[in-house]
């Protein structure tokens, strides 16, 4: 899945996805929003998300 097909699908912008990948921080709703795109459950997150 591309930067911006995720983006799409998670109601995001694709600048919040480089934001992401660059390792700063987003708000738990993001993080949910990505997950659920990504087909991962919301207990996944750790696995994502490095924090």
């Amino acid at each position: 899945m591309s930067k911006s097909e995720l983006a799409r699908e998670a109601n995001v912008s694709p600048i919040t996805i480089t934001r992401i990948e660059e390792g700063m921080p987003c708000r738990m709703e993001t993080k949910r929003k990505i997950l659920l795109a990504l087909g991962y459950s919301l207990s996944d997150a750790k696995k994502i998300f490095s924090e």
